[in-house]
């Protein structure tokens, strides 16, 4: 059996002509090669930290205008559930593909051409975005600490970006390095703010937002109503959203198929750790009403009425350092989307060309040129991040079906690692993240229908082109192309 699958294999056809000239096979994956082994478990779980830390100085609290107290507290419930789920999930699928393409790949796999560019498409949007909404909250904090007289702006956009990309040029272990640094300073701040903050809390505090006698359900603790839970879904998620990058690193990973693992475990247990404390110390020392649309609500529940403190500064700085390492590893894991994307011909293939220290040089610099240029010319972080979590909810939706279908039709499918519950974990992530999606819509239209619009172009371009070019010799291909010879030899 294992000759007819070898004779049908060498039956697909090879790469077509690449733009820089008709490479061979062996040519073409050469100048497309990531520097592997360059991150263990370590790295791997401060880079899952590093994509969502900043969610718990800033965004999360716009949960309790919309929901309450218990509104997102059960928002962010079911959210980390989801997470939880699709983490899992993922886990799985890391070990049967471990490669850059990440969800892509395992939707490539199990939902064929149509369904990984679906896939790919949401997670593109997810991480193109959300650095852009970033720097512009990274803009905010420089001007409101007064550093070097600096006001928010264009000049503070590009220089983060210039710098942060030229960090992830010059090499991979350097830059997880780098995001591991800011990133245990920005979970050493959280817990130190959780000290502090936790010395004035008052349950009284939890549940003081004005109720609306006229919304389903409302009380002291669901003010907004039952519907309330619903609305705060997306800022339940800012606790968690990006964790489900991590295996897009699978290519530069050391033993990634039990490094993801342990490293997607890991980071979702301290991902929840911070999500809980942070939650009850900031609401409850001045009040959910007082943070519920704070800028810095962390810094607001520090001094309340009282004026900045050593610890609220320190909180303040602290931010800064979450807000870069989000942004630092939120710009990796785009460029690694981008790039698998790219080499197997979903997207123009030159995006995928990488440097001789292995870095995907065009697929860090346009992806950062075009939030650059978003970032510039709206200035509205707000929406952007809207718009990245209408794109991530698809994606998980995708990536928790993946799971599912290759449970079903692949049973024998080599697993290194299986996901605890099976089928009925992934199908508790499907489900909650449709929900997620829809309550996208109850925060702003607008995004929704933004994201909608950028979505059809892409889908477009696929079907009336790349899908009529794809490369054959992807590591994503050559694995779905192996899944089709088995089924026909089941078959025959």
């Amino acid at each position: 059996m294992a000759d007819d699958i070898e004779a049908r294999l060498k039956a697909v056809p090879a790469p077509t002509p690449s733009p820089e000239g008709g490479d061979s096979r062996d040519d073409y994956l050469e100048r497309r090669t990531l520097r592997r082994g360059s991150a263990g478990w370590l790295l791997l779980t401060g880079l899952g930290v590093a994509y969502v830390v900043s969610g718990d100085f800033s965004g999360w609290n716009i949960g309790l205008d919309k929901g309450g107290f218990g509104g997102l507290a059960i928002a962010t419930v079911l959210m980390g559930a989801m997470y939880a789920c699709l983490v899992f999930s993922l886990a799985e699928l890391s070990t049967i593909l471990p490669t850059a393409g990440g969800g892509y790949g395992f939707a490539r796999r199990a939902l064929g051409p149509w369904g990984g560019f679906l896939t790919g498409t949401a997670i593109l949007i997810e991480y193109i975005l959300a650095p852009a909404a970033i720097v512009i909250f990274i803009g905010d904090y420089v001007e409101s600490l007064g550093l070097f007289g600096l006001t928010s702006g264009w000049p503070v956009y590009l220089g983060c970006f210039v710098v942060f990309i030229g960090v992830h040029l010059w090499g991979v272990g350097e830059a997880l390095r780098f995001s591991l640094v800011v990133t245990a300073v920005a979970v050493a701040a959280l817990l130190i703010f959780a000290v502090g903050a936790f010395t004035e809390f008052s349950a009284d505090g939890l549940n003081d937002i004005p109720v609306d006698a006229s919304a389903f359900g409302s009380n002291s603790w669901l003010p907004l109503g039952v519907l309330g839970i619903w609305a705060a879904f997306p800022f339940g998620m800012w606790f968690f959203l990006g964790v489900e990058g991590v295996p897009l690193a699978a290519e530069e990973a050391k033993d990634p198929v039990r490094s993801m693992p342990k490293a997607l475990a890991i980071s979702m247990g301290v991902l929840a750790l911070l999500a809980l404390i942070t939650f009850f110390a900031a609401t409850g020392a001045q009040g959910a009403d007082a943070v519920k649309s704070a800028g810095n609500p962390l810094v607001v529940a520090l001094e309340g009425d009282g004026g900045p403190t050593a610890l609220s500064r320190f909180v303040n700085y602290a931010g800064l350092a979450g807000l870069v390492a989000s942004f630092f590893s939120l710009i990796y894991a785009g460029s690694r989307q981008l790039f698998a994307l790219s080499r197997a011909g979903y997207l123009p293939r030159f995006l995928s060309l990488t440097s001789r220290r292995k870095a995907p040089y065009l697929g860090l610099v346009i992806p950062g040129a075009i939030g650059f240029a978003l970032a510039a010319a709206t200035g509205n972080g707000a929406r952007m991040l809207n718009i990245a979590v209408f794109g991530a909810t698809i994606s998980y939706a995708l990536m928790a079906l993946s799971h599912i279908v290759l449970r079903r039709r692949e049973p024998d499918l080599e697993r290194p690692y299986r996901t605890p519950g099976g089928i009925l974990t992934s199908s508790v992530a499907f489900v909650l993240a449709l929900s997620a999606l829809v309550a996208t819509f109850l925060v702003d239209k607008d995004a929704a229908f933004i994201a909608l619009a950028v979505y059809g172009v892409a889908l477009a371009y696929f079907a009336l082109y790349s899908r009529h070019h794809l490369v054959a010799s992807a590591p994503e291909e050559e694995f779905a192309a192996l899944a089709q010879a088995e089924a026909e030899l089941t078959r025959d």
